[in-house]
């Protein structure tokens, strides 16, 4: 299982990103994708959650209605897309996914988002 993530940088308040994370070595289009957020000094954090089938999607009240998950299962890539972005959105972004009987846990390396004027 590999997960590898990209997009993240140095944004003003109020401004965008969009981060992409690259799944490979397991099937994809079967399993839940999430993004979590570790900032300094703090646990990580669930950010939002994708699930293989329906597509349904859940939130963390801290993000809803400015980030927007979403999966691309021909390329094998789920995304995060946020808008309007604060400083307390500064964190380390991870992409996960759950696998096997006992929800084993895999990570991506993550990627920096920095919200700072």
């Amino acid at each position: 299982v590999q997960l590898v993530e990209s997009g993240g940088g140095l944004v003003q308040p109020g401004g965008s990103l969009r981060l992409s994370c690259a799944a490979s070595g397991f099937t994809f289009s079967s399993y839940t994708m999430s993004w979590y957020r570790q900032a300094p000094g703090k646990e990580r954090e669930l950010v939002a959650r994708i699930t293989s089938r329906s597509g349904s999607r859940n939130y963390a009240d801290s993000v809803k209605g400015r980030f927007t998950i979403t999966r691309d299962n021909a390329k094998n890539t789920v995304y995060l897309q946020m808008n309007s972005l604060k400083p307390e959105d500064t964190a380390v972004y991870y992409c996960n996914v759950k696998i096997g009987v006992r929800d084993t846990d895999y990570w991506g390396q993550g990627t920096q988002v920095t919200v700072s004027s």
